[in-house]
């Protein structure tokens, strides 16, 4: 059960970090989607709503996207649709229904380092990085490995590039958590691809990228590039399906988001 002892509403984002240093149970509040289904007891919670962090602002060179931004705006964005192969849309479409969609932000999704995070693969598959209150402008991939202590996402910056890109996935159900995801981008020669729900938060399989790179891309290197990207990464067990079930998926996955983007 969800308990908060206090609530409260910050006008700037000084103020919302420095009520969230006071105590160690004191917490940032996104939508709360995910952190209701958990078992927390909050001091203080505090809520970013008047710190106008929801927007998708695309400029010249670079698309950022404030914390309170929601999955439902990613998904319906017409800068994201248009941008990337439009992957960030493709990525959320599938993620609980809309009304969930309307409450979890990428803030929440990102800051939390998900394992089961979809957005977060596709995310890391491009040019991302993190603006952090205090740390300040990291990428996504130093993020997602060390993550930060008791800090604030303000947004994340996407640098914008001509890549292709393709997203993939597999759920046992449409509703129900992805036991695997997959996003594979390529701009210019340069390949990434990055796997997520091992169950571990999503990584970036470099050796498969590099790979590809050198490669002709015909259909047997394809397929090697997919089995290199599934030996390079750890993969796990849960209830959604086994270490050996996943390795099997990640192999077919990669390789149909590779041709995809090809």
């Amino acid at each position: 059960m969800l308990t908060i002892k206090d609530y409260v509403l910050p006008k700037t984002l000084e103020e919302a970090y420095s009520i969230l240093n006071l105590n160690k149970n004191n917490a940032i509040l996104g939508g709360c989607a995910f952190l209701r289904l958990g078992s927390k007891q909050i001091e203080t919670a505090i809520d970013l709503s008047d710190l106008a962090l929801k927007y998708i602002n695309e400029k010249d060179n670079q698309i950022e996207i404030g914390a309170m931004t929601t999955l439902r705006e990613i998904e319906t964005s017409p800068v994201l649709q248009k941008n990337f192969s439009g992957i960030l849309p493709e990525s959320v479409k599938n993620i609980g229904g809309v009304q969930l969609r309307n409450i979890v932000t990428v803030g929440g999704t990102v800051y939390s380092r998900y394992g089961f995070s979809d957005l977060n693969t596709a995310l890391l598959s491009l040019d991302t990085d993190v603006v952090l209150h205090r740390k300040g402008r990291i990428s996504l991939e130093e993020f997602l490995e060390k993550g930060a202590q008791k800090d604030i996402l303000e947004k994340i910056i996407i640098r914008k590039t001509k890549c292709q890109a393709s997203f993939k996935m597999m759920r046992n159900s449409a509703a129900d958590y992805a036991i695997l995801n997959v996003a594979v981008s390529k701009n210019d020669n340069d390949w990434k691809i990055a796997v997520g729900a091992r169950p571990q938060r999503a990584k970036i399989a470099k050796e498969a990228g590099k790979y590809l790179a050198g490669s002709k891309k015909t259909n047997e290197e394809i397929e090697e590039a997919a089995v290199i990207a599934t030996k390079e990464l750890a993969f796990g067990s849960n209830t959604r399906g086994s270490k050996a079930y996943r390795e099997s998926i990640c192999k077919v996955l990669v390789k149909r988001a590779i041709m995809e983007v090809i």
